[in-house]
């Protein structure tokens, strides 16, 4: 049977140790989908929400909580995050925002927590700056897109 990373011999909670594992460029990439009434975007999409600027604010917050991603998530290492972006693609007909968050680090381990975390939290800012609006909005598909670099090599969502 395969070993669990996380868990010690005890069977215990532990957080993977890297220290020996070479420093390698990791980049990862997630996405996230809030879906909301065609007007409520139309009204994001002009700047038009009695909050402010919901795109620019979940840029924001995306890129805050990747960073704070080890102190969101127990496990997760602390890693010197070189760069975390945050794309929207709004779509009017189907009422959805797709939220892409990439994450890159040179560092013993992936970000991939961190385009994750990126990702769902912009989410929820699009969904807290809008509830007001729209008490339906749904948050979905939040997922790891891509991933390269470390010792598992690249990956690519199907």
């Amino acid at each position: 049977m395969t070993r669990l990373s996380h868990l010690d011999d005890q069977g215990r909670a532990t957080m993977v140790d890297v220290s020996g594992k070479a420093e390698t460029e990791r980049t990862a990439v997630a996405e996230g989908v809030v879906t909301l009434r065609p007007a409520i975007l139309d009204q994001i999409a002009e700047g038009r929400m009695p909050k402010g600027d919901v795109l620019t604010t979940a840029r924001i917050a995306g890129i805050m909580a990747a960073k704070r991603t080890d102190q969101l998530i127990p496990l997760c290492h602390g890693l010197p995050v070189a760069f975390v972006g945050v794309d929207f693609a709004l779509d009017r007909d189907a009422g959805t925002i797709t939220i892409t968050a990439t994450a890159r680090t040179t560092a013993r381990t992936g970000v991939e927590m961190e385009a994750l975390t990126a990702a769902s939290i912009a989410a929820l800012t699009v969904y807290d700056m809008a509830k007001a609006a729209d008490k339906g909005i749904v948050i979905s598909g939040i997922r790891l897109l891509s991933k390269t670099g470390g010792k598992s090599g690249d990956w690519k969502a199907p």
